[in-house]
């Protein structure tokens, strides 16, 4: 008899998807039903998600997305992670007294990455029109959707803010001066009529739908898009998480400038499997590093709930995370010793740090003998990294609304998934632009990201800020071969959270013989031991978080290892998602599973 789950896996042969959110799942399932692939899925869904999880990502947000088309016989990685402003210099917020970026307001602005990446998934991948892809989006801006209850619960959080400093947002999140309720209708009308009038100006020229499309993108970074925030990015002084009102750096050059680039993907061999990730400019080669640590113990035999699985997987999480504050940063400014923290005499070194107790101290590594620098942003905590002086922060903004100890929810990222009938796979993890992080442009109905924040001001920072550069990303989509076959495609919210979250949903299917629900229901665990890509930038040596469903007996054993266990509610880890594609001797079969945590994710398919 298969093992109790909160709901099926869905298994099919036409079309799977899951999401964060169950308009989003049917969504991407109705558009496979027209006819269109996974990438038209995908992208249909990711532009529903902007409007009905607007605590959770936006119109002008970012999105790295993975891609495995049948017809190319490749994973490419669409980055749509926008770029620091060409004014944004550490000399600029130094004069203005700052030693963080603001984690609110308009100084943590990058280039707004999502639309263009969503729009090179269309045009290179999709093949349906344009209308089709934005029309989902539109209709629930327009005609209203049913508020999940988090909505409510992040407004109310901001709601004295809105209405004494940020009256464009309140006019729009808080109608009549109230806060909405759970389950009403809600409507966003100019967020239609943006998408509206792009969707009328891609179409005013005629040409088949690549130039359609390409003229969208032109409208939104070139056009009338890119001149509402140029304007409200000079003429509003905003007030931000540094308590103080602030103008923006963002320009229309800057937009003008920039489109997403697609790169290809870095990936690593674990036991007859490829996980396939974004590059260092994201967090996501931490996941492989973890992977290359763990290829070093045997976990078929340890109990998914047991006190040595969670050891070990931590004390790894901990050693990679802490690899990825020292050296990950945009590629393209900084030079990240990338093969060498993937090398197997690299990681068979690390994995002798990993002892029978926990580790509270912060021990990033010497990859090629070089000298690490981490720093670590909590004003009442300093941290003795490698060899070098202890080096401190201040705290400077609030960052992404995350997932945090296990308990204290308040929201953080998306997550979609699709796998179509030919065999296309996409996984993409839209975040940014929330509702709760920038004043409503009120010529657009949406607001500005703050990824920026997690630039440091600190020149000798691997992730410090530099114009043009992309700061290093929490999001992290993934993708996996199985056996060389194309199979998995999964991922999470939650920013430092994501790839720990991950592992272990792949962890559970690959050596405890999960499906892809019972993985994810499993109970779920995370350490913030490194420090936070988020405000205020803190590192909780020592600190692991469980679900309160792990067992006492596991609670107390790990605690007597030294862990600073902290138990949270019973469902309160990460908002997993994932879709596989089997091949069996009667043919493929396609698998979805949804996150129960937060009654909105779902799982789709037929």
């Amino acid at each position: 008899m298969p093992a109790f789950t909160t709901r099926p896996e869905i298994r099919g042969t036409f079309g799977v998807a899951a999401s964060t959110h169950w308009l989003a799942s049917a969504v991407a399932m109705a558009t496979l039903e027209k006819g269109g692939n996974a990438f038209d899925a995908a992208a249909a869904a990711g532009l529903t998600l902007q409007v009905v999880e607007p605590h959770l990502n936006g119109p002008l947000g970012e999105v790295p997305i993975l891609v495995w088309s049948e017809k190319n016989r490749r994973c490419d990685m669409i980055c749509g992670q926008g770029v620091a402003p060409q004014a944004a210099t550490i000399a600029h917020y130094r004069r203005l007294g700052l030693s963080l970026v603001p984690g609110t307001g308009l100084l943590a602005a990058t280039v707004p990455g999502a639309f263009d990446g969503w729009m090179r998934l269309l045009r290179d991948y999709g093949t349906l029109p344009l209308a089709d892809i934005l029309g989902p989006a539109i209709s629930y801006a327009e005609n209203g959707y049913p508020l999940a209850w988090r909505i409510p619960a992040t407004i109310a959080t901001v709601a004295p803010m809105f209405r004494s400093a940020w009256p464009t947002s309140a006019a729009v999140y808080l109608p009549h001066g109230q806060i909405p309720k759970p389950g009403q209708l809600f409507r966003n009308p100019g967020l239609a009529e943006t998408y509206k009038r792009v969707l009328a100006e891609a179409e005013s020229g005629g040409g088949d739908r690549e130039r359609r499309i390409e003229r969208a993108r032109d409208a939104w970074y070139r056009g009338f898009v890119a001149a509402a925030i140029d304007r409200f990015c000079r003429n509003e002084a905003v007030l931000d998480s540094s308590g103080r009102r602030h103008t923006g750096l963002l320009t229309a050059d800057d937009m003008a400038d920039w489109h997403a680039p697609v790169e290809a993907p870095l990936t690593y061999d674990y036991r007859g499997y490829t996980l396939v990730k974004g590059g260092p400019w994201s967090q996501g080669p931490v996941f492989l590093q973890q992977l290359a640590l763990l290829d070093g113990f045997d976990l078929d035999d340890t109990d998914p709930t047991g006190p040595d699985f969670v050891h070990t997987v931590t004390e790894c999480a901990k050693l990679a995370y802490l690899d990825r504050e020292a050296w990950y940063g945009d590629p393209d400014f900084v030079d990240v010793p990338m093969a060498t923290l993937l090398s197997a005499e690299y990681n068979t070194h690390r994995r002798n740090l990993v002892g029978e107790h926990a580790s509270i101290e912060l021990r990033p590594g010497h990859p090629d003998r070089r000298e690490p620098h981490v720093v670590v942003g909590s004003p009442d905590m300093v941290a003795a990294v490698g060899t070098g002086e202890p080096t401190v922060g201040t705290i400077g903004g609030i960052g992404e609304p995350t997932t945090s100890a296990l308990g204290a929810v308040a929201g953080d990222t998306c997550h979609v998934d699709v796998i179509d009938r030919w065999g296309n796979m996409v996984s993409a993890t839209p975040s940014g632009g929330w509702l709760q992080s920038s004043p409503v442009i009120p010529e657009l109905g949406f607001c500005l990201g703050t990824r920026l924040q997690i630039s440091w001001l600190d020149e000798d920072s691997p992730s410090s800020l530099q114009p043009g550069k992309r700061p290093r990303s929490t999001l992290s989509p993934t993708l996996a071969f199985k056996d060389g076959m194309p199979y998995m495609a999964f991922g999470t919210p939650g920013g430092d959270g994501q790839d720990q979250w991950s592992l272990q949903l792949f962890l559970h299917h690959v050596h405890h013989g999960m499906n892809l629900q019972e993985a994810i229901d499993c109970p779920e665990f995370n350490t913030e031991h490194a420090p936070s890509s988020f405000y205020p930038r803190a590192a909780n040596p020592g600190h692991l978080g469980l679900e309160g469903r792990f067992p006492k007996a596991t609670q107390q054993a790990l605690a007597a290892r030294g862990h600073r266990v902290q138990v949270g509610e019973e469902w309160a880890g990460g908002r997993l998602a994932a879709c596989v594609r089997e091949e069996t001797s009667e043919g493929r079969i396609l698998k979805a599973g949804a996150n129960p945590r937060g009654m909105q994710s779902y799982a789709a398919g037929r």
